[in-house]
């Protein structure tokens, strides 16, 4: 019998601690926008005021903070399902926050909400301007 992929025994997204703090009072949440932006203005707080990204699941221009979600390009739940299982809480908590190889983008809330916890694999594919593979809802 196949087991339900909804079905992972033992994952917890708290087993990966993310949206840690990069510096000062920026955390992930607000360092990702930052990074993936065009012309970004932060408040004092690090949370964007103004800004204009462009998400690559969809090929949306957005202008608005409240208008992307920070993805995780390969989900907890499919990593964890992949082998994170097998990792110490440093190593999630490097894989959740990790900026520098792409597992992180700035993408239109939608976009991410309806890809979800699925495999990057999943459906139709494209590369981004990272390189990345990423996943593009159907």
């Amino acid at each position: 019998m196949v087991a339900d992929e909804d079905d992972i025994p033992g994952y917890s997204r708290s087993k990966f601690p993310h949206w840690i703090t990069q510096y000062g009072t920026c955390d992930i949440c607000e360092v990702t926008p930052r990074r993936d932006g065009r012309d970004v203005v932060q408040d004092d707080q690090c949370r964007a005021v103004s800004v204009t990204w462009y998400s690559e699941y969809n090929g949306k221009t957005i202008t608005s903070a409240s208008g992307i979600d920070i993805d995780h390009v390969v989900p907890l739940k499919e990593a964890w399902r992949s082998g994170a299982s097998q990792w110490t809480t440093p190593e999630r908590r490097a894989f959740a926050n990790n900026l520098a190889d792409s597992q992180l983008i700035a993408v239109s809330a939608g976009s991410n909400r309806g890809k979800g916890d699925k495999d990057p694999g999943t459906g139709s594919r494209r590369c981004s301007r990272t390189g990345a593979p990423t996943a593009v809802p159907g």
